[in-house]
């Protein structure tokens, strides 16, 4: 829907996503339009919005999303193995600004900022995450920084079909609690889960079997797993399709067998 005000045309768009209810809140873009012949024009596009030239284009709907296409990389192992393995990267679709996104922590940095290391497991082996305390090469996640005992709430992921449930809470990285969320992409029903690492405990009660909602409490960030570094890893992988992960437990959830580490900027909704 297009309507003009003023020097300014005012766009309109709405998107399907049970994860915001039958209708999502309408999203607003405005357009400058010239007002003289030949006067440039300049595209402000809102969050969720991406600029394609002199417009600004809309988020596929849930029955238009683009496929997250899987990918093969590999990466030099601490050990010196040679590791190959499936990932999906980020779709062209969506921004590459991890700031963007919304996350189940509050920001922890300064200028309002959450994240401080992203996915590389798309990058060439010699880009990819390293350190000495790091027991991997690579980083499939991105890492929330802030204070310990910041909340950690579920945030529910672009298409989400119905709530999302709690398979695992134990320990995986550090203090971990695993959550499964149904997606539509290109068509079709996927499972994604969702790891949060590192937590000072879980929220009370939590269990597998929990069905969790929008801004429920999961966790407290804390640094188990990494002494001294008080962050939350979020890690999302797309379960294998025809995979059913009710006889999956633990680590068994992050086999590659299992599930294919995704980009999270594929899944995760705008702010």
């Amino acid at each position: 829907m297009k309507f003009a005000v003023g020097a300014l045309f005012v766009v309109v768009t709405t998107s399907l996503g049970a994860a915001a209810g039958p209708l999502s809140p309408l999203r607003i873009r405005t357009v400058d339009v010239p007002r003289t012949p030949g006067e440039a024009v300049e595209t402000a596009c809102a969050e969720g919005l991406l600029p394609d030239g002199e417009a600004c284009v809309h988020l596929p709907a849930d029955d238009e999303a683009e496929d997250a296409v899987i990918a093969t990389n590999a990466h030099r192992e601490r050990s010196g193995r040679w590791a190959i393995y499936d990932q999906i990267p980020r779709r062209p679709d969506r921004p590459a600004d991890y700031e963007l996104y919304r996350y189940p922590v509050a920001p922890g940095l300064a200028g309002g900022r959450t994240v401080v290391s992203g996915y590389d497991l798309d990058r060439p082996n010699e880009s990819q995450r390293r350190g000495a305390t790091l027991r991997a090469t690579g980083h499939g996640g991105v890492d929330l920084p802030g204070p310990r005992g910041t909340e950690i709430k579920v945030v529910a992921l672009e298409h989400q079909q119905g709530d999302a449930d709690v398979v695992f809470v134990g320990q995986l990285f550090g203090t971990s609690v695993v959550t499964r969320h149904t997606i539509r992409e290109a068509g079709q029903l996927r499972d994604y889960v969702v790891l949060y690492g590192h937590l000072a405990s879980a929220a009370p009660g939590l269990v597998a079997g929990t069905t969790v909602h929008e801004g429920d409490l999961l966790g407290l960030m804390g640094d188990t797993g990494s002494p001294e570094l008080v962050h939350l890893h979020l890690e999302v992988r797309r379960v294998r399709d025809g995979l059913d992960i009710a006889t999956k437990a633990g680590g068994q959830l992050m086999e590659s067998a299992v599930s294919i580490v995704c980009d999270p900027r594929n899944v995760l909704p705008f702010k």
